[in-house]
Order: C-alpha cells, then structure tokens, then sequence
C-alpha cells in the first residue's frame, strides 16, 4: 500500500489533485481501473459531440488527449526520479500542448485507446518500485516531488477531469 503523500512531498498547486484521490485508495488499483472508468463514462459520446467545445471549455476530445499529455509528462517525472536522476524536470503549459495539436481530427476512441495504452504501461513500470524508489525526492517546475506524490497527481488529475466531463460537460456513463 503506498500511503498518501505528505503536503511537502509536492507543490501546493497539486494539492486538489492529491486530496481528490479517496482516503484508503489502493494507489495502483485505482490507477488500473481509471481507463475503463474513462471508457464508460464516454461511451455514449459521438466523435461529433466530442469535437465541441463548450464556451471556454476544451472539446471532449481535446480533455481526453490533455490526459493522455499529462499521462507521459507525469510518467516521465515519476521514472527519472524513481531512478534517482537529480536533473530538475521542466514544466509545461497544457494550454500551449493543447494548442499546438488538433486532437479533434482523431476519434475518440483512438484518444481513449491511447490513454489505456499509457496507464497499463504505467501501472506495470510504477507498481514493482521498491519504498525507497517510490519515496525519491526530484525536482519538477522548479518544485521539490516524491514519485509517491506523482501517482497520486497521475489519479487525482484523472478524478478531476472525471469529474469535470461529467458536470461541466453533461457526460453520463
């Protein structure tokens, strides 16, 4: 069980998504079942209703690609530390990511795919760290970070864009 991280073992700008992640969660289950969570909950979304954009919101298919971007960024964050490389990491600007491609030329379902392809890689890259490895400390966008606090920024990202899909979007599962 990897216990939830500590408020200094990531930057305060994280913390929503740290404390979003259920009390007691078995990090990497939750981690497991996310895509298939994604999956259902986007299942009766059309490749037509995924291109729009809500006012000021990002299209359905533009938060999907968002998360599978933050998936290898978050990822690559967690691996160079767990290895224990001491090269502070740069951060990035989802704003610009999402710019800079058109996610909405793609079908969602091959967004979806994508994004399970990342998590289960993942999952099997993260879950055999050793308690050493997991509690490494690294620097990312200029702010100290355990791997540990990674997997729950990994979870805690994925149940706020959930969450954001469903209210702010109307999907329903």
């Amino acid at each position: 069980m990897v216990a939830r991280p500590q408020p200094d073992e990531y930057a305060a700008f994280y913390a929503g998504y740290v404390q979003g992640v259920p009390e007691g969660s078995d990090i990497f289950a939750l981690l497991h079942s996310q895509p298939d969570t994604l999956r259902t909950l986007l299942a009766a979304v059309s490749d037509e209703a995924a291109n729009v954009r809500p006012a000021g919101e990002w299209s359905v298919k533009e938060v999907v690609g968002h998360l599978c971007d933050s998936e290898r960024i978050f990822a690559y964050r967690a691996l160079r530390i767990a290895r224990g490389d001491p090269t502070p990491l740069a951060s990035f600007e989802q704003d610009d990511y999402v710019r800079a491609t058109d996610f909405n030329v793609r079908s969602l379902l091959d967004l979806i795919n994508e994004f399970t392809a990342q998590r289960r890689a993942n999952v099997l890259c993260f879950k055999p760290l050793t308690d050493t490895e997991i509690a490494r400390l690294g620097t990312a966008s200029d702010k100290s970070v355990t791997v540990r606090a990674l997997l729950y920024m990994l979870a805690g990202h994925v149940i706020h864009h959930l969450e954001s899909l469903e209210r702010d979007y109307n999907v329903a599962g």
